[in-house]
């Protein structure tokens, strides 16, 4: 015989009092909004929308400093996973705001990855203190082709339209320092193929490559720079780091490179010694350059 035991209204009070407290996924749920105002057009029927969205993953101290987070992907797909969403959560653990970039892909628009990047760095200034920003201390991170359109955005800047129709606009889009993770850098003689093409195209022309070759294209106003690398990544040479680091003390910018001995690309799977290795020094350098407190 099944034995139906009744609960006391003060036990009945006590459960519900404790399914209350639980958290709200949906509450908690990381906010997702939109870069552009969304376009819309129809084709065969069917309403295609073609934007770059912002996924704001936010800690719960908050010290003020937010990264815009880049994934990789050779310029054909995202890696949003380990090269987004899980970064965003580890920046939180110190303090960070996370702002994970979906940024849109080139389809024979090599301007269009940047111009994301920049949208997103005016609109997590322009609404700092919505999401509890300092917007002086807004960084740029990339990984692999990720890494090519974080530090396009730290090459390519503009201080915002005084013209412009809304505050996003009118506001800069210079990061305040960059991170770059096994970046593809150059689109010249070392440059990752795959991401080359997917950018500029099988044919583009030297001005384009000569645009877009990053290295290149630092000067007195770039910002402070942390990068890291292995020596035996095969797909990305760890000269594309090299390079624009040497450029970038050319020009006394603050940088640091730290060159690991192993890992790969993506560092054995994004785990191991090396991949908490450049984490650990990442850190402490944003510390040492004052863009996060000292702990």
């Amino acid at each position: 015989m099944i034995s139906r035991k009744r609960f006391k209204p003060s036990t009945c009070l006590l459960l519900l009092s404790s399914l209350a407290s639980l958290p709200s996924f949906a509450e908690s749920a990381p906010e997702r909004v939109p870069l552009w105002p969304e376009p819309t057009y129809a084709s065969d029927g069917v309403t295609i929308t073609d934007n770059a969205y912002l996924t704001i993953f936010s800690p719960d101290q908050p010290n003020g400093t937010a990264v815009i987070i880049c994934p990789g992907g050779g310029y054909r797909n995202l890696v949003t996973g380990p090269e987004g969403t899980g970064i965003a959560q580890w920046l939180n653990s110190h303090g960070i705001t996370g702002f994970v970039l979906e940024y849109r892909l080139p389809q024979s628009d090599a301007y269009r990855p940047l111009l994301d990047a920049q949208r997103a760095i005016r609109t997590v200034r322009a609404n700092g203190q919505k999401w509890n920003v300092d917007p002086t201390k807004i960084g740029i991170m990339g990984f692999s082709a990720g890494g090519h359109l974080a530090s396009t955005a730290a090459t390519h800047f503009d201080s915002g339209n005084p013209r412009g129709s809304s505050r996003i606009e009118k506001t800069s889009s210079r990061p305040d320092f960059a991170l770059l993770i096994y970046p593809v850098i150059t689109m010249g003689e070392w440059t990752h193929n795959g991401s080359k093409t997917n950018l500029l195209g099988k044919n583009p022309d030297q001005s384009l490559v000569e645009h877009f070759s990053n290295e290149l294209r630092i000067t007195s106003k770039t910002p402070p720079t942390f990068l890291t690398h292995a020596v035996d990544d095969k797909v990305v040479s760890s000269l594309n780091s090299q390079m624009f680091y040497e450029a970038l003390i050319a020009k006394h910018i603050p940088a640091k490179y730290l060159e690991l001995p192993s890992g790969g690309h993506g560092l054995n799977g994004y785990k191991g010694s090396m991949w908490d290795r450049w984490q650990e020094q990442s850190i402490l350098w944003l510390a040492e350059q004052g863009w996060i407190p000292n702990r």
